[in-house]
């Protein structure tokens, strides 16, 4: 990969840090919807691991809409971000 600018660098690290604040609220979920065992491990209910399975199988195009609504929010926030450094979409 060849050397970034400081602007890019810049983007990369502000969209790294969307990512993170993503993953860190889909977690935050995950752990509130399943129930932590004696050990420190995690439960996750089985309709919403029959569920996610289905969505993970599921290509994006094929959601229903309800579904891919949660998606465009997630991408929304990375897409704000490109905006801010002007780069226009």
């Amino acid at each position: 990969m060849p050397a970034m600018t400081k602007s890019q660098s810049a983007i990369l690290e502000e969209v790294s840090n969307i990512q993170h604040e993503i993953w860190s609220h889909w977690m935050t979920h995950l752990f509130r919807v399943s129930s932590r065992n004696a050990d420190g491990s995690f439960t996750i209910p089985a309709d919403k691991v029959m569920r996610w399975e289905r969505q993970i199988d599921t290509p994006y195009a094929r959601l229903a809409d309800n579904e891919k609504k949660s998606d465009r929010e997630q991408a929304e926030k990375v897409l704000n971000v490109l905006r801010k450094w002007g780069i226009d979409l």
